[in-house]
């Protein structure tokens, strides 16, 4: 069971490197960066987003640091002012490939260890990542707070302010999970990525289901074979209609459209195609 937190999403700064663009909005495989985020932090109970407010594909609340373009730390600050768990998810909102998997590993090596005030995930070159972590929320408001004491304002200072001050655990990253986008090489080589053979097709679905509002994870496996079954027994277009048939059929279902539900519904119509087929071998 994922620890109860409150997630917030650094999506301000000036995007110098990108030429002053929108970096929060700018799309890779069709979605902009942050709703990328939202989606793999869309487990949190309150989502607070640290930026200028735009559309979303997840339910968030906004704010603002003071002063606007005050650097991360103030940026962290006005986003923690906003949350109550007393576990938060610190994420910038430029990260293409993060997902729920790395998201519940920081979750859960923070939970492990009592000592830990908040655990980071480390890059391929064992860098830490401040902003891809999951904090206490009682040590990083006290640190905040000594922090702003200190200088008088939290507006420009670096974050190893707060981490060198913090009790910490690490989180080895993923090859991917790390990396952010910084310039318009990072971006594409995002998208180029998300392109890949062995990461397209669950790229794609995981944007229709943004796209549609969809939270339901299905088998996609099951569905395929559900495909070709219908393609090369009934005939090509058969592929489409029939999916799309067991789908209406799984959200009319009494089990109220679940997982289970979309496998039943595709087990009987793969059935069918195979009887389908079975008919035209015995008149061939």
């Amino acid at each position: 069971m994922t620890t109860p937190h409150d997630a917030v999403v650094l999506a301000g700064g000036a995007a110098q490197r990108l030429g002053g663009a929108d970096k929060p909005g700018v799309r890779v495989g069709g979605r902009a960066l942050l709703d990328r985020v939202l989606t793999a932090c869309r487990g949190a109970d309150r989502t607070v987003v640290v930026g200028d407010p735009r559309p979303t594909v997840h339910p968030v609340r906004w704010t603002r640091e003071d002063p606007p373009g005050g650097g991360p730390l103030a940026a962290l600050d006005a986003g923690v002012r906003e949350t109550r768990a007393d576990v938060l998810l610190v994420l910038s909102a430029d990260l293409p490939f993060l997902d729920e998997d790395t998201v519940r590993r920081l979750l859960g090596v923070l939970a492990e260890d009592p000592g830990a005030e908040a655990a980071l995930l480390t890059d391929a070159g064992g860098r830490d990542q401040p902003l891809v972590a999951a904090y206490r929320a009682a040590p990083l408001r006290r640190e905040l707070a000594r922090i702003a004491g200190e200088r008088g304002t939290l507006a420009g200072g670096p974050l190893r302010l707060l981490t060198g001050a913090l009790r910490l655990t690490r989180v080895a990253a993923g090859p991917l999970a790390s990396f952010d986008c910084d310039t318009w090489e990072d971006i594409a080589t995002a998208r180029a990525r998300i392109r890949e053979h062995g990461t397209v097709l669950d790229e794609w679905i995981t944007a229709v289901k943004d796209e549609l509002g969809i939270e339901l994870d299905v088998d996609t496996g099951v569905l395929l074979d559900l495909a070709r079954d219908a393609a090369h027994g009934v005939a090509r277009p058969a592929a489409p209609l029939t999916t799309f048939l067991v789908g209406y059929a799984a959200a009319s279902a009494a089990a109220g459209g679940g997982p289970e539900a979309v496998a039943e519904a595709a087990r009987k119509a793969a059935a069918l195609a195979q009887r389908w087929a079975a008919e035209q071998d015995e008149a061939g």
